[in-house]
């Protein structure tokens, strides 16, 4: 019984976690482009 709650509350916690670090990964991308990209004209 508790280990069919445990799963359920581990799979929602890890659906949560995947939302809430999307948009994060999208910007880290996106700065992570952007600031390579100028480091690789600079050099």
């Amino acid at each position: 019984m508790f280990r069919a709650i445990a799963d359920v509350l581990r799979q929602i916690g890890g659906a949560v976690a995947t939302v809430v670090t999307l948009p994060f990964r999208a910007l880290a991308r996106l700065f992570g482009g952007a600031s390579s990209a100028g480091h690789g004209r600079r050099a």
